[in-house]
C-alpha cells in the first residue's frame, strides 16, 4: 500500500506543479499596481509599487519562491490587502473557521443521508419512499441563498427580537475563536457556527438523500441480494447489513469528493454570516487581486485535491477486497 501511495504522489508532482504555474500565469494577466494606484499612476510610481510587491523579479524566481514556501510550509509573504498580515497567519486563522462549519455538515449529512436512503430503499415504491423523495426534491429545488436568509431571520433574528436579545444561543452574524486566542471557548461554536451547520445540513441532505437512495436501489437489484433473500435472510438484514457494505464504494466516492471543499468552506455561508473562513478570504483576495493570498490558498487546495484522490483509492481497497492497489 505504501508503495502505491508513494507512486501516486510522484505521478502527481507534475500535475501539482502545473496547477501552480497556470494559476500564477492567469493572475498576471491583470496588473495589481493599477488597482492600487489608479489609471493615472506615473511609471515611477508603478515601478516603486511593483518592487514593493515583489513583481519586479523574474517570473521564474517568483514561481520557485512559491514552491519553496509550499515545500517548507512557510507562507511568510505578506498579504497586500491585510496590512502586514502574512499568508501563513491567514491560513492558520481561516482554516479552523471553515472546518468548524464544513466538517460537522459533511459528517452529519453523510450519516443521515445514508440512513434515510436505506429506509427509502426498504420501503421502495411505498408511501414512505415517495414522501422522503418529495421532501428531498423540494430541498434541492430551493436556492442555497434562500435557506441562508430564512435561517438568519427565523433562526436568529426573530427569536432574538422576541426574547429581547437574551437567552438565545444563535448569533445573526459574527465569529469567535474556538480553541486559540483571547475569548476562545468551545461554546463559541454554538453561538456562531451551529446555525450555519444546520442550514448547510438542510441544504445538502436533499442532494445526498437522492444520490444514496439511487445507489441503494441499484444495489438492491444485484444477484447477491436475490440469493440472500432466497436463502431465507430477512429483508432488514439484507438491506441494512449486506447491501450497505457493498454500497460503500459510491458512498466513499461522494464523501471523498467533497473533502477538498472542507477547507474552502461554504463561501455564501461565510460571506452572509461574516465568518472569515477560507472561502471568505479567497473571495476577498480575488476581488483585491491579492496575489500572495490567492497563490497560497490555491496551493493548499490543490494539495488537498491530490491527497483526496489518493486516499479515495486506498479506501476502495480497504472496504472492498476485490479492489487491488497495483
Amino acid at each position: 500500500m505504501w508503495g502505491f501511495i508513494a507512486r501516486k504522489l510522484i505521478y502527481n508532482v507534475p500535475v501539482y506543479l502545473g496547477i501552480i504555474l497556470i494559476v500564477m500565469l492567469a493572475l498576471r494577466v491583470q496588473d495589481p499596481t493599477l488597482m492600487k494606484l489608479g489609471k493615472n499612476a506615473t511609471p515611477a510610481q508603478i515601478e516603486s509599487v511593483s518592487k514593493s510587491m515583489g513583481l519586479d523579479q523574474p517570473f521564474v524566481i517568483q514561481y520557485f519562491e512559491l514552491l519553496k514556501n509550499v515545500v517548507t510550509f512557510d507562507f511568510q509573504e505578506e498579504s497586500w490587502s491585510h496590512g502586514g498580515k502574512s499568508v501563513g497567519e491567514m491560513l492558520k486563522s481561516s482554516i479552523p473557521m471553515s472546518l468548524a462549519i464544513t466538517v460537522p455538515t459533511l459528517g452529519l449529512s453523510a450519516i443521515i443521508g445514508v440512513c434515510i436512503a436505506l429506509v427509502a430503499a426498504y420501503y421502495r415504491g411505498r408511501a414512505v419512499d415517495r414522501v422522503l423523495m418529495i421532501v428531498a426534491v423540494l430541498g434541492m429545488s430551493i436556492s442555497y441563498l434562500v435557506y441562508i436568509i430564512f435561517g438568519q431571520f427565523f433562526g436568529a433574528f426573530l427569536p432574538r427580537q422576541a426574547l429581547g436579545g437574551e437567552n438565545w444561543p444563535f448569533e445573526i452574524t459574527g465569529y469567535g475563536p474556538l480553541f486559540l486566542g483571547e475569548g476562545a471557548t468551545p461554546m463559541n461554536w454554538v453561538s456562531f457556527y451551529m446555525l450555519p451547520v444546520i442550514i448547510g445540513l438542510i441544504v445538502s441532505l436533499g442532494y445526498d438523500t437522492r444520490f444514496y437512495r439511487a445507489v441503494m436501489v441499484e444495489e438492491s437489484s444485484r444477484d447477491y441480494i436475490t440469493t440472500a433473500l432466497a436463502k431465507g435472510a430477512s429483508k432488514p438484514k439484507v438491506i441494512f447489513v449486506h447491501m450497505l457494505k457493498n454500497a460503500m464504494i459510491p458512498i466513499i466516492t461522494r464523501v471523498m469528493s467533497t473533502l477538498p471543499f472542507l477547507i474552502t468552506g461554504a463561501v455564501l455561508m461565510e460571506i452572509y454570516f461574516k465568518i472569515p473562513g477560507m472561502g471568505f478570504q479567497l473571495i476577498n483576495a480575488l476581488t483585491n487581486l491579492d496575489f500572495p493570498v490567492i497563490q497560497g490558498f490555491v496551493a493548499v487546495l490543490a494539495a488537498m485535491f491530490i491527497l483526496t484522490v489518493i486516499a479515495t483509492d486506498v479506501l476502495y481497497a480497504l472496504v472492498d477486497p476485490r479492489v487491488r492497489l497495483s
